[in-house]
């Protein structure tokens, strides 16, 4: 697999990043050390997590997936330098307490700590990709559709954030800085405080993007390629609403073992609205009647989607591992994505 450079960065990575949210809830150390071998055998030298993790979030499982991978690093000597790791700083608590005792800021203070707690967990010196997990101001994510002046509170604004990002890059704890689920207003305001200070400048957005849910396609995705920020999209398969286990049964059947049955919280977010599996019902079958299997074909709009740099996976076997990168180098036909195109622009983005 070849490598590409990360936006405006030094950092070489796969065009398949392997995220790792389900380590430590759904997928136990052994197997997730199996997975991530079976990874880097394939050419996979891009791994995403986060202090957060383990996913759905609880306090029980917070930095259990970090400490999954060091773990694994430290099992693996060498192994550290061949990839490129990125993790995230949590945001806001957004109504789990156990995340700096439900703070409704993000202080610098806060984000040089949760960096040092990572980087033990992870048994690493640096973090190659350290994100903001979601914004500290008020903004719309996570499925909120509109923003909401009303809501705004005093909070550390974006230069003190980008002031403590600048700290850890000088003490060589961080070699780039990301965003992730952000708005254009978001990113632009980032890049230019930067520029503006002489501050690190962001050179990722991790953001939702997959058949169901292209809001970037409406402003986001011009104001990334024009400020040279790259796009490394994560739940390319609609949280398995696009692989097709949730076509007949539903997200409500008890057997089925995929996230969206197993979790109730899951089933409250925006991939659990019934509108956003009736338009994975259709594009499934789109794949289908084209002689793709859904995932397959999901993969493969974004494995070769301009807007994409490296896209995330997420897997709780070796074997759907194997599945998601057995898709690179598939290539949609012109009439596949027009016809992709007219489901969109009749169901439009119900996992926004």
């Amino acid at each position: 697999m070849h490598t590409l450079t990360l936006g405006r960065s030094n950092l070489q990575v796969s065009p398949i990043c392997l995220g790792t949210m389900t380590f430590g809830e759904q997928v136990g150390e052994a197997e997730a050390h199996a997975i991530l071998d079976r990874a880097v055998e394939r050419g996979v030298n891009f791994l995403d997590t986060a202090e957060m993790y383990a996913v759905p979030p609880r306090a029980e499982t917070f930095g259990a997936t970090e400490t999954i991978l060091g773990h694994w690093f430290a099992k693996r000597p060498g192994a550290r330098r061949k990839l490129v790791l990125a993790s995230k700083v949590c945001g806001p608590s957004r109504g789990m307490p156990w995340i700096r005792g439900g703070a409704p800021d993000l202080t610098p203070a806060d984000i040089v700590a949760a960096c040092d707690a990572s980087l033990k967990r992870l048994q690493t010196d640096v973090i190659d990709l350290y994100q903001i997990h979601w914004p500290n101001r008020n903004a719309p994510s996570f499925g909120a559709l509109y923003f909401e002046p009303k809501r705004d509170a005093e909070n550390t604004s974006i230069h003190d954030q980008l002031e403590a990002m600048a700290a850890l890059v000088k003490a060589g704890k961080v070699r780039h800085i990301g965003l992730s689920n952000e708005t254009p207003y978001g990113v632009a305001e980032f890049v230019r405080v930067a520029e503006a200070h002489g501050l690190p400048r962001v050179v990722t957005v991790q953001n939702p993007y997959c058949l169901v849910n292209r809001s970037l396609d409406n402003g986001l995705d011009e104001t990334m390629h024009r400020l040279g920020v790259a796009l490394i999209p994560y739940s390319p398969l609609g949280f398995g609403l696009l692989t097709g286990k949730y076509d007949e049964r539903g997200i409500d059947d008890p057997a089925n073992p995929g996230r969206m049955a197993r979790f109730e919280r899951m089933k409250q977010q925006r991939w659990g609205r019934p509108s956003a599996l009736a338009a994975a019902r259709r594009y499934n079958t789109l794949a289908r009647e084209h002689g793709l299997t859904p995932t397959r074909m999901a993969l493969a709009w974004c494995y070769t989607n301009w807007r994409v740099a490296s896209t995330i996976i997420g897997v709780t076997s070796v074997a759907q591992l194997d599945e998601d990168l057995d898709a690179w180098g598939t290539t949609l036909s012109p009439e596949l994505l027009a016809a992709i195109d007219a489901v969109r622009l009749e169901m439009r983005d119900p996992a926004q």
